[in-house]
């Protein structure tokens, strides 16, 4: 299975972390409800399945979604950390994930929490 988010596409999306593996991409945190897909994050890591699973924004994943946390990935076996992060920036810009900025991921949720 995959998904296109811009003109990448990623592997998955996956229910479970144990389909992830530990090395280099782009990873994307989706809601799954009421059969769409809704963006809620996308981070880059050169271990994308130890990122994921102890990741600093899964409070604001849980917040926005309602429905099944899902996460896919584009692995860049052959790309520098630079590389990865301005893939990152650009999808960030166009798509808005509300989760997507490590300072506004913890504010976001505080905003709509209380």
């Amino acid at each position: 299975m995959s998904i296109f988010i811009g003109k990448y596409k990623f592997q998955g999306p996956y229910t479970s972390n144990s389909k992830l593996e530990d090395r280099p991409g782009i990873y994307a945190i989706h809601c799954y409800e009421d059969g769409k897909y809704m963006l809620l994050d996308i981070g880059e890591s050169a271990r994308v399945k130890s990122r994921v699973l102890s990741h600093d924004r899964i409070n604001c994943w849980q917040h926005n979604c309602s429905g099944n946390i899902t996460v896919s990935v584009y692995y860049t076996p052959h790309w520098t950390q630079e590389g990865r992060s301005k893939l990152q920036e650009r999808l960030r810009k166009l798509y808005s994930p509300p989760c997507g900025k490590k300072s506004d991921g913890l504010i976001n949720f505080l905003k709509k929490k209380g």
